[in-house]
């Protein structure tokens, strides 16, 4: 498994597992899927797109663009997704510890997570696991795909 800086080629996969999540209703806070020029124009859009790969065929991807703009443009945010088949193999854990290299290459001095559902709880594990700091919660932050609220959980990692 490599994660690797994504491609055009990369593109129709990459918007299928990303709109996979967003179908799935309890992770991302977007409601709409990514068409093929919505998805390049986003994927394009961002600091860093990274892809897990492995024997050719696309795991995951993730995202890394600043968290907010100006004097608050030294924080990083990410998001990560990985095909459903594939869940399980540790492609999150390399995807986060990419993003982290990357976001220091790119200058940035912290990574921020804004809303990491509580009910995520793999993810939650592995912030930790990793380093990421819990700064809070926010009560009934998240509205899951079955219209019930979930909390959110803010995380930081010092880079």
């Amino acid at each position: 498994m490599i994660v690797r800086e994504y491609n055009a080629n990369d593109l129709e996969r990459i918007i299928w597992i990303w709109n996979e999540v967003v179908e799935e209703g309890a992770a991302f806070p977007q409601e709409e899927f990514l068409d093929p020029a919505a998805g390049k124009a986003f994927f394009e859009s961002q600091s860093y797109c990274g892809v897990a790969e492995n024997e050719g065929e696309i795991a995951g991807l993730y995202i890394l663009h600043p968290n907010n703009i100006g004097r608050c443009g030294h924080i990083g945010n990410a998001s990560y997704a990985v095909a459903s088949p594939r869940r399980g193999e540790h492609i999150g854990e390399k995807m986060v510890m990419d993003s982290i290299e990357q976001a220091r290459r790119l200058g940035f001095s912290l990574i921020q997570f804004n809303a990491v559902v509580s009910s995520n709880i793999h993810a939650r594990h592995l912030y930790e696991r990793l380093g990421f700091v819990p700064l809070g919660t926010v009560p009934r932050g998240f509205r899951m795909k079955d219209g019930h609220y979930e909390d959110i959980r803010l995380y930081y990692y010092e880079l």
